[in-house]
């Protein structure tokens, strides 16, 4: 698509936009509003940005105009601003202070241009102690603790690419600052503004509904060991039978009973949480089914393989709130208050005595391995009671 055909219709059409070229969450920043309608226009440098792919490819430069400028030539930083003066919005990702240093900082474009929104975007902020070191994605969300959500318990985090912090925690809270700024600018006749979006602070906000949860007893800090990260049977993903893999997301007890019964062959699917005393076996069949002729949607072809051990899904944890308009348990006319929705959590692992000589006694063939079910764990005098009501989830 041309950028005459791309500023031709859109919220943002009539809205101009330099970007200085970078890598990483600038790029997307300027594209996401040149898909919205913006005339977009990226000043390269001669050589190209580091680690740049061919421009043929760069998908990130669609629905852009380039024009090619030396910054570090004496006409370079006039060349900019003269562009800066006929735009509602300049982008750039440089590290702190090497705008100000080329003579495009934000002083000397919104003197060109008082009602000019500046929004720069960086790994750890304009200040701080860690302002001037460089970094990139993968140590931005190491640091505010995403990165340690990710992955199975037994393994290091999984590196989720570069989506969480570049793109999820920098460049859709930097056109989100921008937007807003640019409203501000317009609605009510304000001054220009100055975003300054740091990837770290945008990382760290992305987990807010985990710290909550965290906070409320609903989430684990351990990896796989959640409703959301792959701790429940319900929530995760299998290998298939015809060597690849099946995501499977059935929080409500609906679309569990559903899923139970289009990926197993048995009639129905079996409870959707153990109880003590009963069978630890997962929801998804435990053997692989044939793969049919492939004559369909890869979706009907799909069969789940599955050999966990025979305790792993007892232990794993997950929340079950009950809906405000269960059935209560209190007999009608009577005079006692109704009970309040319970937070349950299901039986964790069994607490292991110590021996005569104080060390614990091991269950199965390692530290922490997974052994044969055993039922209800017997109570044990000192072992730490639990915040939650421990029974059995039915």
């Amino acid at each position: 698509m041309t950028a005459a055909a791309a500023g031709s219709n859109g919220p943002l059409t009539g809205v101009r936009v330099v970007e200085l070229a970078g890598i990483g969450p600038g790029p997307f920043a300027a594209m996401l509003l040149a898909d919205l309608g913006a005339d977009v226009v990226r000043v390269d440098r001669p050589g190209g940005a580091g680690f740049a792919i061919d421009p043929a490819f760069d998908l990130t430069n669609r629905n852009k105009r380039s024009v090619l400028i030396d910054l570090k030539a004496e006409d370079g930083p006039g060349q900019v601003l003269e562009l800066v003066e006929r735009a509602d919005i300049l982008i750039e990702g440089y590290r702190p202070g090497v705008a100000e240093r080329l003579g495009v900082g934000p002083e000397a474009a919104l003197a060109r241009n008082p009602r000019l929104v500046y929004g720069r975007i960086t790994g750890w902020g304009q200040e701080g102690p860690l302002a001037d070191r460089a970094g990139h994605d993968i140590g931005y969300i190491a640091v505010t603790g995403t990165l340690g959500m990710i992955g199975r318990p037994d393994e290091a985090p999984t590196v989720p690419v570069n989506l969480v912090g570049d793109y999820a925690g920098g460049s859709l809270y930097l056109v989100t600052g921008v937007l807003a700024a640019l409203h501000h600018v317009r609605s009510g006749g304000g001054a220009g503004q100055v975003v300054d979006a740091a990837i770290v602070d945008g990382a760290a906000h992305l987990a807010t509904m985990i710290h909550g949860m965290r906070a409320a007893g609903g989430w684990r800090d351990r990896r796989g060991s959640n409703l959301l990260d792959g701790g429940s049977p319900f929530y995760g993903c299998y290998e298939t039978s015809d060597g690849g893999h099946m995501a499977v997301g059935a929080l409500e007890q609906r679309f569990y009973d559903e899923s139970g019964s289009s990926a197993s062959p048995e009639p129905s699917p079996p409870a959707r949480r153990s109880s003590a005393g009963t069978s630890c076996a997962p929801p998804s069949p435990t053997r692989s089914a044939p793969v049919p002729a492939r004559s369909g949607p890869p979706c009907s072809r799909a069969r789940t393989r599955v050999s966990p051990p025979s305790c792993r899904w007892r232990r794993r944890p997950a929340i079950r709130i009950s809906p405000p308009g269960a059935p209560s348990s209190t007999p009608a006319g009577s005079s006692a208050r109704p009970r309040a929705p319970v937070l349950r959590h299901p039986v964790r692992r069994a607490h292991t005595p110590r021996a005569p000589g104080g060390r614990r006694r091991r269950r199965g063939p390692g530290l922490g391995a997974p052994g044969p079910c055993r039922g209800p764990r017997a109570r044990c005098p000192t072992r730490r009671r639990s915040p939650f009501r421990e029974r059995p989830l039915t």
